[in-house]
């Protein structure tokens, strides 16, 4: 927020100087990002007026100004259109500095020396202040000879201020000389001047306002007749450029005015373009649509709040109005909205259209309801002034203007154990600078209550009086201690000790930890192409999305690093990728629907393997590569995962297995489908797995023991089978028909060829035989094994 030094003056005397002040708002927590003098760079600038105006003899489009400036007379050409005799202009003469810092001096046009300059607002460093083209024209009263600079106001410090948001009370004049007043000791708080507000019946027939929603607590009007739409005055558009807004006309001014004085949003409404003489408020219809003052038709949704004219939307309640009824040039009577909105609503409202408006700004943040009747009379008195507007009637209020009352206990106790002290006395007297009051009728030795001001919405509980205290005393004044004891050990839990040594055994195999956000974009999900009926493809929307391309929850880990893998290679990257993630994934459990209620949130470990683009560096990285990963990722966990064939709508068929942990499934390993690398822009193929971490956590530990002493006798077996058959298939009935002695299955070869019929494939095991108490025998073996190739035959396997 920028704050005029020269405007807060008009409301607390401070003896501080300007560092001092921003030095103990930024260390209170107000944190001043820069203080800007807008006419630091200028200097010796007058207020002259034109005594005569002739053509230049030779040149043409020049003429030859004679200039009053209250020091003498001076000559000087321009070429403003709007130069006039008996106007009133800025006049630098020579040796007076421009805004951009340029000296001025006497230059000779063709014979006519020309002293100094007559000033445009540019050239004073204001542009939005113009309101025509040339000079910056100064109203009849200015007085002559006055040091144009201070007389405009360009003698300002302006402080920028950034608020934080939940301190809405200090996007106001007042709330900030409030804030002054409590960390600035030897200041003085001026009371603000509160124009009159007219009394008596409208004197046009108005049928009144109806709150039809909750989210609007209260709604005033004010009734301005015969105004006169046209420029503020200079010093009014001055000082609202200088704060930050850009000046429109004089009755828009005086709203903005009021509000960065008060903190209040208002909004003036053309009576004649509304469509009947009533106002409503309520939620909007879904699909319902309103075009705002920017030109752009919004589509609403059902917590949008509306205000309605014969029900018709003139206004998106608290974030901008509508373009059917605003202030025109041909407007004559204007009625003018102070009200009270809900904060999360409008704040909803103003993220989901990207309408950040200074009002939805403010709402957003909690604006005092008791202000609003304040700056109503300030607008309406500045329209008064600079319109001409008549004022007509008592505002129409309804609702209640009234903030709750609120009161919060401040215990000794809790003083002592935060700040190390306990002086009450001290903390009421900062408390009651900041405005609050102490609620006498319930004091007790050990506690005060507090009654909280209506402006501090942010306060609601005893540490937040404790925060306060705080801030001013300083936190670096609070003693330093050291915790009375130390509290014992504590061990990890089973997720923690998963994630650990899963991160260990990816990163011990050259995997890269990333950590992606768990909002994606639609698109990044309609990549993988998931069919109709798949959750997967039904994401869960953000409510209030801060991007449109974070707008919904992801519902696996692969987009996010697919989005960082391409990050990476779109910077230059050209060597082998191995990344990996440990997070959560989103779901829908409901099946349909937008509010995402019913979900779960499973704890996912994923990961993705590119080759790389430079071929000469390119790992060797296949489907099996990458299996031994996943086999040793789960294997960390003591578990022994089981590949079964499989499919994914974006892998690539014949390539993608499911991963299946105790018989159930777990994930998957793939390679991602050809045509979804190549919309990717990836020139090699890229492998990807992911894994329900759910399988891996709380698996029985590794189980350590002697080494056998007595050796493995080796037998091999080897059989045709189906194509269509998984050897961890036969691996699994080979161990349930090797009996007792059996120690390992290993498949050591694969084979499809000459001699092997058609459709089919032969597998060959390396069968291990081993016993824990003593050697065993050939004879046993041979009766072992030859049991174990019966087994198979029985089962319809033909052995080789």
């Amino acid at each position: 927020m920028l704050v005029s030094l020269n405007w807060l003056k008009e409301l607390i005397r401070i003896p501080a100087g300007v560092d001092e002040i921003a030095h103990r708002l930024t260390m209170t927590g107000c944190e001043v990002e820069e203080i800007r003098r807008p006419g630091e760079a200028l200097q010796d600038i007058f207020i002259g007026r034109v005594l005569s105006l002739e053509p230049h003899p030779t040149r043409e489009g020049l003429r030859v100004a004679r200039v009053d400036y209250g020091r003498g007379r001076k000559t000087c050409t321009t070429a403003a259109p709007n130069v006039a005799v008996g106007k009133l202009f800025p006049y630098a003469p020579p040796g007076g500095v421009l805004a951009d810092g340029t000296v001025l001096g006497m230059r000779d046009f063709d014979g006519v020396l020309s002293e100094g300059m007559l000033l445009s607002a540019e050239e004073l460093g204001i542009p939005d202040v113009e309101v025509e083209f040339g000079l910056l024209t100064l109203p009849e009263d200015a007085p002559l000879g006055a040091d144009c600079i201070a007389w405009l106001g360009l003698d300002d410090v302006i402080l920028d201020i950034s608020i934080t948001p939940n301190r809405g009370d200090l996007l106001s004049l007042v709330g900030i000389a409030r804030e002054l007043y409590g960390i600035l000791p030897g200041t003085e708080l001026l009371p603000p001047e509160v124009p009159a507000l007219p009394e008596g019946p409208w004197p046009i027939p108005f049928e009144g306002i109806t709150l039809e929603d909750e989210g609007c607590p209260a709604y005033s009007l004010g009734l301005i007749r015969n105004v006169r739409i046209g420029p503020s005055p200079v010093r009014a558009r001055v000082r609202v450029s200088l704060c930050g807004m850009r000046p429109i006309s004089n009755v828009v001014d005086a709203t903005n005015l009021a509000m960065l004085f008060w903190g209040q949003p208002l909004h003036a409404f053309d009576l004649d373009r509304l469509p009947a003489r009533h106002i409503a408020v309520r939620a909007a219809r879904k699909g319902e649509t309103i075009t705002t003052l920017d030109g752009k038709e919004r589509v609403l949704e059902e917590e949008d709040l509306l205000i309605t004219s014969g029900g018709v939307a003139v206004g998106l309640a608290g974030v901008m109005g509508g373009a059917n009824s605003e202030i025109s040039d041909t407007t004559t009577t204007v009625v003018l909205e102070a009200a009270s909105f809900d904060r999360v609503r409008i704040g909803r409202t103003s993220r989901r259209m990207g309408l950040h408006s200074e009002a939805a700004f403010r709402y957003a943040r909690g604006v005092d309801r008791t202000k609003a009747l304040p700056a109503l009379a300030m607008a309406m008195a500045y329209m008064r002034e600079f319109a001409g507007g008549e004022l007509c009637g008592a505002p129409l209020v309804a609702g209640d203007p009234r903030e709750p009352r609120r009161t919060v206990i401040l215990r000794e106790s809790t003083l002592r154990t935060y700040l190390m002290s306990a002086n009450m006395d001290e903390a009421s007297a900062t408390l009651e600078r900041f405005g609050f009051t102490e609620v006498r009728e319930f004091r007790e030795e050990a506690a005060r209550t507090f009654a909280v001001p209506a402006s501090r919405l942010d306060v609601s509980i005893e540490e937040d009086l404790v925060e306060e205290v705080a801030r001013v005393e300083g936190y670096d004044t609070v003693p330093v201690r050291i915790p009375p004891h130390l509290y014992a050990s504590a061990s990890l839990t089973t997720l923690m000790t998963a994630l650990r040594r899963l991160r260990e055994s990816a990163m011990g195999r050259g995997f890269v930890e990333m950590i992606t956000y768990s909002f994606v974009a639609p698109e990044d999900l309609r990549v993988l192409r998931f069919p109709e009926g798949d959750r997967r493809g039904n994401p869960i929307a953000v409510v209030n999305p801060i991007a449109a391309d974070q707008s919904v929850m992801r519902t696996s880990l692969l987009p996010g690093l697919l989005k960082a893998l391409l990050r990476n290679l779109r910077g230059g990257f050209r060597g082998p990728i191995r990344m990996f993630e440990q997070g959560k994934v989103f779901l829908r459990t409901d099946g349909a629907g937008s509010s995402g209620e019913a979900h779960e949130e499973p704890f996912f470990l994923g990961g993705i393997v590119f080759p790389g683009r430079d071929r000469r560096f390119a790992a060797d990285e296949d489907f099996f590569s990458v299996k031994a990963d996943v086999i040793a990722l789960c294997e960390a966990c003591a578990v022994r995962p089981e590949f079964v064939q499989g499919e994914e709508p974006f892998g690539h068929k014949g390539r993608t297995a499911w991963i299946r942990i105790d018989g159930k499934d777990a994930g998957y390993l793939l390679a991602l489908k050809p045509l979804i690398g190549g919309a990717l822009d990836l020139d090699a193929p890229l492998y990807a797995f992911e894994i329900n971490l759910e399988s891996l956590v709380g698996q029985v530990s590794y189980q350590f023991s002697e080494p056998m002493r007595y050796p493995a006798i080796y037998r091999d077996v080897s059989l045709l089978v189906p194509k269509g058959t998984p050897a961890a298939a036969v691996e699994a009935e080979i161990r349930r028909l090797a009996g007792d002695f059996l120690w390992d299955v290993r498949l050591f070869d694969v084979y499809e060829g000459e001699s092997i019929p058609e459709g089919h494939r032969s597998l060959a095991f390396s069968v291990a035989y081993r016993s824990a108490e003593r050697t065993l025998s050939d004879e046993e073996i041979e009766g072992r094994h030859g049991a174990l190739r019966s087994g198979l035959a029985a089962r319809g396997y033909t052995l080789r």
